[in-house]
């Protein structure tokens, strides 16, 4: 609405002002007038007076006198020369009004007799006796003549000049206040223009527009306000920009981040969670189906916080996993507003100190049994427990056999380690399937043939030739083959696929023995696992536990894939299928 604009009230304030002092103004002048215009008639008619009053002593003939008065006199007026006598002389007078009014209450008129008893001149106002004519009249004494000369007239007369004249400023002031309103117009558009301007860059700059400027117009306070305006327009675009920026980044380290991160307010509403930690929450939802906002867990761990006002940490399990949730304070100066609450999955970490404690237990066990052999064996030969040169061949040769085991053991250990380092570089490059399956099989020969066994190859060759590291395929086909010898009953029997394409190798190694269980089968391929739980040490099941997880290192590092089907007493498949990427 415009009188609630800028323009409209500075408009209106300057209007309302000159208004203001026009009016008071018109009444000063009216009054002023009007006191002037009474003042100059009182004024006419007294100076009209002192002239009869000397033609009177001048003239003795009243018609000269009579004559000379209605020379004089003016128009509006009327004279009356009275004498002491009773005599008067009246002139004559235009206004209708005053010719008509009988005169003899001169004489009865106190005041008036006045001017001939006490020589006294008089200004009245009055309304003439039998009439409703308000006039004005002044009298002045003659007294070397004894006589009094009255002036008067209408009042109307004073009116009609008052009337004008009221009529004039009343003119004035209209056209005072209409230049007024358009000059109150003119300037507050003047001076509002550059505000209306600032009002639309300050919407803009709720609208995110940082980049419009407000013209520049005039160099004075206003011009200094749109140089102002303009210089915080620039400012805010500044740190707007760099608070996006610095958002962006945040967003983009929380998005980032392997741990969950929850900001929380002092209710426990979250106010900031990354993707981690709603897969968390997901998580929790799908196993407590809780309708609740935050876990248990994480609201006791806010009211600690907020309570002791320190850092908390507490550990949950969720699906199987193990999240350590570490909540820090946030402070308004020295008020806690909330909370953030780090969501780290340890599951990872815990299986690793589980595998740690697992190995020194398994080296241990593994050591443990060759070292007591030794010792025993070694002390017997010592005490001449053995008394024939054949009985301490047959210690002496046990304890080669143990000592041969635990290298195999350590190199087995030095190997593994160094494949899951990353530290043995594969050594691709073209290599003949035919001859590494010959060699391979050619190592197990004696053993097949003094266990009754049966070793079947099987070769579907495109190409004779396949990228590969050949030793460390020939190991990987060593450990598979040594693996189901050392599981097969008598007679068993072992078949050995080689398929190699363009694009892939596939090496298939199946046996009739023993099997694995549904059971230990998930767990097959981890360092020192033995279906043999006991770990029953006898001539046909002498093993370290590591082939099948060197097995699958060398094979992934391959970028290949080994996978395994098992039944109790049915026996095993190995998969392995190997890339020939290279080519």
């Amino acid at each position: 609405m415009f009188w609630r604009s800028v323009v409209g009230k500075l408009a209106m304030t300057i209007l309302l002002l000159v208004s203001f002092v026009l009016f008071i103004l018109t009444i000063l002048l009216l009054e002023f007038f009007e006191n002037f215009h009474i003042q100059e008639a009182e004024k006419g008619m007294m100076q009209t007076a002192t002239k009869i009053s000397s033609i009177l002593q001048q003239e003795e003939e009243e018609d000269v006198v009579f004559e000379t008065t209605e020379r004089v006199k003016d128009p509006a007026t009327q004279i009356i020369i009275m004498f002491e006598d009773g005599k008067m002389i009246v002139s004559e007078a235009n206004d209708r009004n005053l010719s008509s009014i009988e005169h003899s209450w001169f004489k009865s008129d106190v005041p008036f007799k006045d001017v001939l008893n006490r020589n006294e001149a008089i200004y009245r106002q009055r309304v003439l006796p039998g009439s409703n004519v308000e006039v004005m009249i002044v009298g002045i004494p003659v007294k070397s003549e004894n006589a009094a000369i009255f002036v008067y007239q209408s009042l109307e007369v004073i009116e009609q000049t008052k009337a004008e004249t009221t009529r004039i400023i009343f003119l004035a002031a209209g056209i005072a206040i209409i230049l007024t309103t358009f000059f109150a117009f003119f300037l507050s558009t003047r001076i509002t223009a550059p505000l209306i301007k600032m009002r639309e860059a300050a919407l803009g700059l709720t609208r995110g527009e940082f980049n419009n400027e407000v013209p520049i117009l005039t160099n004075d306070e206003i011009g200094e306000l749109a140089l102002a305006f303009n210089q915080m327009g620039k400012q805010l675009n500044f740190h707007i920009t760099a608070l996006r920026q610095e958002k962006e980044q945040l967003s983009s380290i929380l998005s980032s981040m392997a741990d969950g991160v929850i900001t929380l307010n002092r209710e426990g509403h979250k106010i900031v969670i990354n993707p981690p930690a709603q897969q968390f929450l997901d998580s929790w939802y799908f196993e407590k189906n809780s309708n609740l906002e935050l876990p248990n867990e994480i609201l006791e761990l806010l009211d600690e916080v907020i309570t002791k006002e320190q850092e908390a940490i507490d550990e949950i399990s969720i699906q199987g996993r193990n999240f350590v949730i570490i909540m820090t304070p946030l402070y308004d100066q020295k008020f806690i507003r909330g909370a953030v609450a780090v969501i780290r999955d340890m599951t990872e970490e815990r299986k690793l100190d589980k595998l740690r404690k697992d190995f020194v237990a398994n080296v241990s066990h593994e050591l443990r049994t060759p070292l007591s052999l030794m010792q025993g064996y070694s002390e017997a030969i010592i005490d001449d427990i053995a008394e024939t040169r054949e009985d301490k061949n047959e210690l002496a040769r046990i304890i080669h056999d143990e000592a041969m085991r635990m290298s195999r053991l350590v190199n087995d250990l030095l190997d593994l380690a160094r494949i899951e380092a990353g530290h043995i570089k594969l050594e691709v490059k073209p290599v003949e399937i035919s001859p590494l399956i010959s060699k391979v099989s050619t190592k197990f020969q004696n053993v097949i043939t003094e266990k009754e066994l049966t070793l079947n190859i099987t070769e579907d060759l495109e190409s004779e030739i396949a990228f590969i590291d050949k030793d460390q395929i020939e190991q990987v086909l060593t450990n598979l083959l040594d693996n189901a010898i050392r599981h097969m009953q008598p007679k068993g029997k072992i078949n050995v696929s080689v398929k190699n394409t363009e694009k892939k190798l596939f090496i298939e190694v199946k046996d009739d023995g023993i099997g694995i269980s549904e059971v230990d089968l998930p767990f097959i391929f981890e360092r020192f696992y033995k279906v043999d739980k006991a770990r029953t040490r006898n001539g046909n099941k002498k093993g370290t536990g590591l082939g099948l997880a060197i097995v699958k290192n060398i094979v992934e590092a391959h970028k290949g894939i080994i996978t395994v089907q098992s039944k109790l007493n049915k026996g095993t498949t190995f998969h392995i299928t190997i890339p020939n990427e290279f080519s």
